[in-house]
């Protein structure tokens, strides 16, 4: 995409009035449903930087899906900051609609109160943490419960006799109340804002029983979120009732989650609305809906929700070129007057676009103002993200109150951020992130050979239900037997080194991936340096991952294929379809710097723009116990040099995943990053600390770090070594768990005493039946005791296939010389420690495990 400074028209002029402004930032838009499995799935780290304020999930102890008991992610979710979890009460029962038990609708209710009362009992034990608990008795009892079909209460819809509805309600609530008078209690959460909301609304004031919260669901469009929040704010003027807090806790469908340019349309009409609302649950639960990779890992859509909750200040009018319509560029903005800053997140459409600040107050901001402009891309609903990519860095001039740079080759699938801040300090300008960026559609390449397909269309604005994918089609026929080559020819500006990441996926319980997992391709260029690549499971088809691979290109054409057979390397066994293959020259320096005055500030760190020689345009100022948080990538486990830039004296604390690593050194230091996203806080430890930037480039080999084979350890019961192609070795060692008796002890070895990093490479494919859409993937656990000490409980998510290796870091304390790490597991209780899940939800075993890596956190 290019960037220039313009004053003449474009097709599209997103507004941003930074002298209007509409309330303070509320950041309600991050909420999950479904979205956290466990304790470190996602990881904490993960889940704190995507600023949630609320999650929804099912009653402790629920048969409805594997993982988000509420209770159990509740101490975790409130450490890192979440405010409020929401407990589905009916998702305690199997099916949708849920099969409750009971002869008659008498029977129904009151077993199901019985199970609200147990819910209730149990919050009851929590101390503080209880004050986070919303209680949801109802969910969508218009289809369900109160509705019409085979396990409803009478089989009269609400809609057609609300007495029922009514008068369950009253008795849930008074029932929640009279156990726990603070308690608060959220309903009707309906599927849509029904007309008959008005009638329960009135029934609820009556009774005085109306809910403390009040939630519906929008799986409709963004636009239709600002009209009905305003119909509903109506409603509640019209009977005398509230404001009551909203919380829209489904919103957004398949094709949106995922997709940067899709969900900003929604943050925006959430955020102009001030409410509380969680992403729908359409797929596996504890990825954040599709927002979080692996365990530590993240996607495009995470990366947004990171730039969403770091805004600050004020958000501001944005007067779109399409005003509340689908499906256009949309924008939300917020001014924060202390730090002299103003941000805007925006997208939704592709093509050109002027993108103009209205109302730039020049004793703010300066006659000039820095602007940096970076791009946040679709990565797949599997595929890792590195941070957003900068296209901008420099400075424009305030003309008459206004800034306007135009924009070409925007992305609809993308998102983008710009930050104005004063200019004239002297900051050096960050160079793009990449060079040269192209992509080619599967569906456009040359297939020779047989078993081709072209699939598609799939999601779109008239398919919300299907999966978004690149260009709407995708490629099929690399699998077992076959001879198709796909090729695509392609042209490139420079001689250099390229990034080739080819956006694939196979669904791991088709019948051809079922038995090695992961489906292996050759790719070669111009028929030369050949090479195996192993495409992306998932949970469904047109589910997107990437296999990334770096090729040398020269400039001018080449011709890239993929290929189910190789004469040197072999043959695909599997079915995998391609979706679309970018191409990627990045910067000379790969080096990634993230400069402190846009990092997030706390504890009174302040930004200031009067230190001349800074990187950027501004530097963090830390008192004494003030903090800057930077929310770093790395691509894999391991080592980073990592600096920390400091103006002037001062000290400071680092601490990386909340591990204390000592104090700030001056210069670079090699620290151990876990693959994905890292949390690194900067803390004052005197009373003024001046951070400039953070910088993290590539290992340089510094801190002493040696891997163990699973096999080369001591099997012991029914835990034993197994052949697994995709292994280390081939090798790896399964049936650890179901008890103490079946473990897998490994004796590592550490260079000092201290911290480190136990990389663990595993797989875990155990799924459970599903009752409907939502595959139902289990996380297993492990239970790694070090040295005899106590367990430390590690939660392993999904791999998709117990071929499928990934990894997963895990600090620990260890010696110096010789430790012993003992791995066990089995089944967890349900809450009370009296009965076990009876649906295979909650496994009895570790997982598959490869090897292990051992790093320290940090250089002695």
């Amino acid at each position: 995409m290019d960037a220039v400074a313009a004053q003449g028209p474009a097709p599209e002029k997103l507004t941003i009035d930074l002298g209007t402004e509409t309330g303070p930032f509320h950041g309600g838009a991050s909420g999950t449903l479904y979205g956290l499995y466990g304790d470190g799935v996602p990881s904490r780290v993960v889940v704190e930087g995507m600023y949630p304020r609320t999650v929804t999930t099912k009653a402790q102890d629920g048969i409805q899906h594997p993982g988000g008991d509420a209770l159990e992610i509740l101490p975790s979710f409130v450490a890192g900051g979440g405010r409020d979890v929401y407990v589905y009460i009916p998702d305690f029962y199997r099916g949708f609609p849920y099969e409750w038990p009971g002869a008659d609708g008498e029977e129904k209710l009151a077993g199901h109160l019985d199970v609200i009362r147990r819910q209730a009992e149990q919050v009851l034990t929590l101390g503080e943490l209880r004050s986070h608990i919303v209680y949801v008795p109802f969910n969508e009892p218009e289809g369900n419960m109160f509705g019409d079909g085979e396990f409803s209460y009478d089989g009269v819809s609400w809609h057609t006799e609300p007495g029922p509805y009514f008068a369950a309600w009253e008795a849930s609530y008074r029932l929640i109340k009279d156990l726990d008078p603070g308690a608060r209690i959220a309903g009707p959460n309906t599927c849509i804002l029904y007309p008959e909301v008005r009638d329960f609304l009135e029934f609820a004031k009556a009774r005085d029983v109306l809910p403390d919260v009040v939630t519906w669901h929008e799986l409709s469009s963004p636009d239709e979120v600002r009209t009905n929040i305003a119909k509903y704010r109506e409603l509640e003027r019209e009977l005398g009732i509230g404001p009551l807090p909203v919380n829209i806790n489904e919103y957004a469908h398949n094709y949106h989650v995922s997709v940067p340019g899709q969900i900003i349309q929604w943050i925006a009409a959430i955020e102009e609305s001030k409410v509380d609302a969680d992403l729908a649950y359409w797929n596996i639960a504890g990825n954040l809906n599709d927002s979080a990779v692996e365990a530590n890992k993240a996607n495009g859509q995470w990366w947004l929700f990171n730039a969403y909750g770091q805004l600050t200040g004020n958000t501001v009018r944005v007067v779109a070129p399409h005003p509340n319509e689908q499906y256009t560029l949309q924008g939300v903005a917020a001014l924060d007057l202390g730090k002299r800053q103003a941000r805007v997140l925006f997208g939704g459409s592709g093509g050109a676009a002027d993108i103009v600040f209205e109302g730039v107050d020049t004793d703010v901001f300066g006659e000039r103002v820095h602007v940096r402009l970076s791009e946040i891309p679709w990565t797949g609903q599997l595929g890792a993200s590195e941070q957003p990519l900068g296209l901008l860095d420099g400075e424009l001039p305030v003309v008459d109150g206004r800034v306007v740079f135009s924009l070409t080759g925007l992305d609809e699938m993308s998102a983008y951020q710009a930050i104005l801040s004063p200019a004239g300090d002297g900051a050096s300008f960050l160079p793009p992130s990449v060079r040269f960026r192209r992509t080619y559609e599967a569906e456009d390449a040359t297939y020779t050979g047989g078993g081709y397909s072209k699939n598609g269309p799939e999601g779109s604005p008239s398919a919300v239900d299907k999966f978004a994918t690149s260009g709407g089609y995708h490629v099929g026929g690399l699998r077992t037997g076959s001879d198709g080559v796909l090729a695509f020819d392609v042209e490139v500006p420079e001689d250099g080194t390229y990034d080739i990441r080819v956006f694939a996926g196979s669904h791991n319980q088709a019948e051809l991936v079922r038995e090695q997992g992961p489906t292996n391709v050759f790719l070669r260029v111009d028929g030369e340096d050949p090479r195996e690549l192993r495409l992306p499971l998932g949970y469904k088809w047109a589910v997107w991952g990437h296999t990334d691979t770096r090729v040398e290109l020269t400039a001018g054409p080449h011709r890239i294929t993929l290929a189910a057979q190789d004469p040197d390397l072999g043959v695909t066994k599997g079915d995998a379809v391609v979706d679309k293959l970018d191409l990627v020259l990045r910067g000379a320096d790969e080096t990634a710097v993230y400069d402190a005055e846009f990092a997030d500030l706390g504890g009174g760190a302040v930004v200031s723009h009067a230190h001349r020689g800074a990187s950027g345009p501004g530097v963090a100022v830390l008192p004494r116990g003030g903090t800057a948080t930077f929310w770093v990538h790395a691509a894999d486990d391991g080592e980073a040099a990592v600096s920390v830039d400091l103006l002037g004296p001062g000290e400071g604390q680092l601490t990386v995943n909340g591990e204390e690593i000592g104090p700030v050194a001056r210069g670079t230091v090699p620290l151990f990053l876990a693959g994905g996203v890292n949390k690194v806080t900067v803390t004052g430890s005197s009373d003024r600390l001046i951070v400039d930037r953070l910088r993290v480039g590539p290992s340089r080999g510094l801190l002493p770090t040696a891997t163990y084979a699973a096999e080369e350890g001591i099997a012991t019961g029914a835990a034993k070594v197994a052949g697994y192609p995709y292994a280390t070795g081939g090798k790896a060692v399964d049936g650890v768990g179901a008890g103490p008796a079946n473990t897998l002890t490994l004796t590592v070895t550490a260079h000092r005493a201290g911290r480190h990093a136990l990389t663990v490479r595993y797989s875990n494919g155990e799924q459970a039946p599903s009752t409907h859409y939502n595959p139902d993937p289990v996380c297993r656990h492990a239970d790694i005791t070090v040295n005899g000490e106590g367990p430390q409980r590690v939660l392993f998510p999904t791999t998709f296939h117990f071929n499928n290796f990934w990894n997963l870091s895990v600090p620990v304390t260890l010696h110096e010389g010789p430790n012993t790490l003992t791995f066990t597991a089995d089944e967890l209780p349900d809450f009370a420690g009296e009965s076990r899940n009876e649906h295979g939800q909650r496994s009895a075993y570790a997982p598959v495990i490869d090897q292990v890596t051992v790093t320290p956190l940090a250089q002695s």
